[in-house]
């Protein structure tokens, strides 16, 4: 086995028992974390998605390695890390004879049907240049943004680059930036939408594309690993809890959360660990006056009896 080469300045240590508990956890997505919280003293700039991170603290948490919280990683903004403004002389060079760049714009253009202003290819060259997505990942987002619009809005309609783009950016910051993770992507994303369809069913919601926020609550809830009955019973209780009687993604939310935290994942499984809150023990009726004053007299009745047998005596 060849040695392994340490880089200057790059040891981490952590303790015996620590690396026990990474061990017997077996995940890697926790230990990776563990890793990045050691590294860099935070999860802030970790560009998974908030689901993901949260499951591995949960885990963490688990078994003693870190407090439970809450995850809320607000991903970096584009304008923190703008590309540059490429020139029309940029664009020029890129579309050189025989350049990759040309034979993907030649290759989105057929796809788009149409033909690519200045801008269009100026955008199109910073998801090339700037997010360095190679290009078989590049059409795969413009494949896929073309399904999600004609799925919304029907056959033949097809995306804009600004589209794309926001798409890409997406992709570039869960990591989507190889060919195979960009198929894996792809797949996870076809299954979801087909879940999609069934929870539309399960949760009574109107048949309308779902917008972005819901798409996540769902692809969270999901990778909770909940059971279409289980999701049906958390509906029913967000219904029932509610003032409105009606849907509420947060409220239904925190109520899968606390399922999850407590490894509650199917209806058995919460029944018999989820009693629910305690009823408060109901007071007592209040008695009724004229049974107490008709008690009271024969009390009285039969101390009179009493106390005259005893003088009778």
């Amino acid at each position: 086995m060849e040695p392994v080469n340490l880089l200057p300045n790059s040891i981490l240590s952590l303790s015996g028992e620590t690396a026990d508990r990474l061990l017997a956890l077996g995940d890697g997505d926790a230990a990776l974390v563990y890793l990045y919280l050691l590294r860099r003293g935070s999860l802030q700039g970790l560009g998974w998605p908030e689901n993901r991170i949260q499951g591995a603290v949960d885990k963490l948490a688990a078994c003693g390695l870190t407090a439970r919280t809450q995850v809320c990683t607000q991903p970096v903004a584009e304008a923190e890390s703008p590309p540059p403004e490429y020139t029309l002389e940029d664009i020029t060079a890129a579309l050189g004879p025989g350049s990759t760049f040309s034979a993907l714009a030649d290759e989105v253009e057929r796809r788009l049907g149409k033909k690519l202003s200045t801008a269009d290819l100026k955008t199109l060259y910073t998801l090339f240049d700037h997010l360095a997505l190679p290009p078989e990942v590049i059409l795969l987002i413009v494949g896929w943004c073309t399904t999600e619009l004609e799925r919304k809005y029907g056959p033949g309609r097809k995306p804009f680059l600004s589209q794309i783009r926001r798409e890409a950016f997406r992709w570039a910051r869960e990591g989507v930036d190889t060919a195979e993770r960009a198929e894996e992507h792809l797949q996870r994303l076809l299954r979801l939408r087909s879940r999609e369809g069934e929870l539309i069913r399960l949760l009574d919601l109107p048949q309308r594309p779902l917008v972005e926020r819901e798409q996540k609550y769902i692809a969270a809830w999901l990778e909770m690993g909940f059971d279409n009955e289980a999701l049906r019973l958390a509906y029913e209780k967000t219904v029932m809890g509610t003032a409105s009687k009606s849907m509420d993604w947060r409220y239904m939310n925190g109520i899968l959360r606390r399922w999850h935290e407590k490894g509650l994942h199917t209806v058995a499984q919460i029944q018999a660990g989820d009693s629910g809150p305690r009823r408060s023990p109901q007071a007592a009726p209040a008695a009724d006056p004229d049974r107490r004053a008709r008690e009271d007299m024969e009390r009285a009745r039969r101390l009179l009896q009493q106390m005259k047998q005893e003088q009778g005596g």
